[in-house]
């Protein structure tokens, strides 16, 4: 009798195991369709959702195409692999050597310059631009259009 329960016990344990996966949510990711290398833009036609069963993870994952579409790559991104949200930055609004529009807004006084900026940075980072007239360098924060606003706002 005691061996008819393990047994069942032991039957219906594994009954559990097989169909668990069966009965475990399903969600869908972005992976790459080929290898992206570092600096590359990533843009709808190198991704593709999968589904994939989640799982505890230490790290934040790419889930759909809007989190990854426009980004650029930090490292190498595999095929067929997880993307993880710290592998990919923002795209750049300003380069080094590209003129840009230094802005300084106080009130209603607005003062625009051209400078050359010193280093690349997304919307929101802050920078350093060099005045191109006078060659005095400013520190400023990017905003979304590519222009630098410098001073109050």
């Amino acid at each position: 009798m005691r061996f008819a329960r393990a047994a069942v016990a032991l039957f219906g344990f594994a009954l559990l195991l097989a169909a668990g996966p069966a009965f475990a949510q399903q969600a869908t990711t972005v992976v790459p369709k080929r290898v992206i290398y570092p600096g590359e833009v990533i843009d709808g036609s190198l991704i593709d959702e999968v589904a994939f069963t989640p799982r505890p993870l230490n790290i934040t994952i790419a889930m759909v195409p809007e989190d990854v579409q426009g980004k650029v790559a930090r490292r190498t991104l595999l095929p067929g692999r997880l993307i993880p949200l710290n592998f990919l930055r923002d795209a750049y609004a300003v380069e080094p050597g590209n003129p840009v529009s230094v802005v300084f807004v106080s009130g209603s006084l607005t003062i625009s310059i051209t400078g050359v900026p010193l280093q690349s940075g997304s919307a929101g980072d802050l920078i350093r631009v060099r005045n191109v007239d006078s060659g005095a360098i400013l520190t400023g924060t990017v905003m979304p259009d590519g222009t630098v606003r410098v001073g109050s706002s």
